[in-house]
């Protein structure tokens, strides 16, 4: 049987993918991050399906949880928040899986950077201010960086940055992004986007910080830094001007 690592959304029950949906009505387990994942989608379940919450397991544990159910016959949901693709640690269980032979497939997901877009109303990518979005996270005890991937690197490139996992260490991003990016640039934090406790917190560069320690944010939260975060007077793009010839162009 096949075990599917199903990305499911940002945190409102309703932004998992039809895809996703419909796999997860299909599995007969499904193990899920209690703390991340929203109870609501586990209706999605089939009856009688047997739901094992991860948030204390280590990474034997739910291999072993796998390889079980696999070998009783079972397809399995692993539901992990988000999108699988960024900061979701299936890359290790997929090895586990490789070794064991035990086939996977991904259904992607809404990642938590697009929600948080989304909730504060703005394109990531605005034509002549910023065509290139970062998604980084920060060093910390657990897991080192990459040489070269530090923020103090990566921000001479001025690109709009996107960090997960940072909230409790705001005071580091900013320190290592003002030199690049100005005191007065654009920065937000957006807490548990696309739920009902969503918070939203806008500021410059230089005072989100302190908002955000005002707040109490410490996790489940994204903090955007970019000009493209404000601006307002940029060019239209070329993609629905008049000008554009469309003939045959599928546009």
């Amino acid at each position: 049987m096949t075990v599917y690592f199903i990305g499911a959304g940002p945190g409102a029950a309703d932004l998992i993918t039809v895809r996703g949906a419909r796999t997860l009505a299909a599995c007969q387990v499904c193990l899920y991050a209690g703390s991340l994942v929203p109870r609501e989608l586990l209706a999605e379940c089939p009856p009688g399906a047997r739901l094992v919450d991860t948030a204390q397991l280590n990474l034997d544990e739910i291999t072993a949880e796998l390889v079980r159910a696999h070998e009783e016959g079972h397809d399995v949901a692993r539901l992990h928040s988000g999108d699988p693709s960024v900061f979701s640690a299936i890359a290790e269980q997929m090895r586990r899986l490789d070794a064991a032979g035990v086939p996977y497939e991904v259904v992607p997901g809404v990642p938590a950077f697009a929600a948080a877009a989304a909730s504060l109303k703005r394109e990531l990518t605005v034509p002549t201010v910023g065509q290139t979005v970062i998604l980084t996270r920060v060093a910390n005890r657990a897991t080192a960086m990459p040489e070269g991937e530090d923020l103090a690197t990566l921000g001479r490139s001025g690109a709009l940055i996107v960090l997960h996992l940072a909230a409790k260490y705001v005071d580091r991003v900013v320190e290592e992004l003002l030199p690049h990016y100005g005191a007065d640039c654009p920065a937000a934090v957006v807490a548990y986007a696309s739920r009902p406790d969503e918070l939203i917190i806008r500021g410059t560069l230089d005072e989100i910080a302190g908002k955000v320690k005002d707040a109490g944010v410490l996790r489940t939260a994204v903090i955007i830094v970019g000009r493209a975060l404000g601006a307002d007077q940029f060019r239209d793009s070329h993609l629905y001007s008049a000008e554009r010839e469309r003939h045959g162009s599928g546009v």
